[in-house]
């Protein structure tokens, strides 16, 4: 029984009835120069380049004008896309957009659209983070049918990934938040990913 309630403190923790899970990430995190120049190099391919340009278009379906990009990271939407801002945890993350002049402040200003490519599993609070866009919300995110694909994936990173959906979890967890799905996709894994699913979320 011990290692039952160990298990629920230090383990996953996946309720199918919500299609969601959780993994209590230590905070000690990854997140540092190397961090950022791996995702530098994954960003200069021509998958990189393929997947930043889908981005940018799923964006510009729906919404123009201003884009706060939550984990940047290497950057590669924020210099590519104008109109463009960005907030990051990473201190190598925050010293480029503060470098190049568009470090923003998620919790204190916000944004009419958020970009949150493969980050807002890593983000402890993601209700907080939603919270602060006012129209938008566009993602990618690795999507899994339960717990055992979970488990199975490599997108399972216990240093990393604190959040688990499915496809129908993550829809529900956005009604909750205030938005409804405009737009889904697999676009990614057609350029080579496995796993993750595109979405835009607009604000109801």
């Amino acid at each position: 029984m011990k290692s039952y309630y160990q298990e629920l403190e230090r383990g996953l923790v996946f309720l199918p009835e919500l299609g969601i899970g959780r993994y209590p990430v230590p905070p000690a995190r990854p997140y540092n120069s190397q961090y950022f120049a791996k995702y530098r190099t994954y960003a200069e391919t021509e998958t990189g380049r393929a997947l930043t340009q889908a981005r940018i278009d799923l964006v510009a379906r729906h919404y123009h004008g201003l884009v706060l990009d939550v984990g940047i990271g290497a950057g590669q939407f924020v210099s590519e896309r104008p109109e463009t801002v960005g907030y990051d945890v990473n201190p190598a993350g925050i010293a480029w957009l503060k470098d190049n002049g568009c470090f923003v402040d998620l919790y204190t200003e916000g944004a009419p659209a958020l970009t949150f490519w493969d980050s807002l599993e890593h983000i402890d609070d993601p209700v907080s983070a939603v919270r602060q866009a006012e129209q938008y919300v566009f993602l990618s995110i690795p999507v899994f049918k339960d717990a055992e694909d979970i488990l199975a994936s490599h997108h399972y990173k216990k240093d990393e990934h604190i959040w688990y959906f499915t496809d129908a979890g993550l829809r529900r967890w956005f009604a909750e938040q205030g938005f409804t799905c405009v737009e889904h996709s697999e676009i990614e894994c057609e350029l080579g990913r496995k796993g993750v699913g595109t979405y835009a979320f607009r604000r109801v």
